[in-house]
């Protein structure tokens, strides 16, 4: 009996892409999450000038971030072999994330 040359498992294609959508949905639902949270604080105390602009401000990060999420969900979704992540695209999305967080944080105190 000789053995054959090491078989290599057969990937499919399919599941990286799948993962990495069901990522970005959770990284939205987390998102909105914050958001709802930091309206929430805003308006708990009573609305003030400073907490009304920084609510805004937390509702277009989270709207921004939604628009980036949506359009890589779709692009996943589009086709079997999804083009990368581009770095400008990468960079926006952690940026709008931090942002995000910053604001939310400043609700706080």
């Amino acid at each position: 009996m000789s053995a054959g040359p090491a078989a290599t498992p057969v990937r499919d294609p399919g599941l990286q892409p799948e993962r990495t959508r069901l990522a970005w949905r959770r990284t939205t639902l987390s998102g909105t999450v914050a958001a709802v949270l930091a309206v929430r604080t805003a308006l708990h105390g009573g609305v003030t000038v400073a907490g009304s602009v920084v609510c805004a401000l937390c509702c277009a990060l989270w709207l921004g971030f939604l628009t980036l999420a949506h359009r890589r969900i779709r692009t996943l979704a589009a086709s079997a072999e999804p083009e990368a992540l581009t770095a400008r695209y990468a960079t926006a999305t952690v940026l709008l994330t931090v942002a995000l967080a910053a604001c939310a944080a400043a609700l706080l105190f």
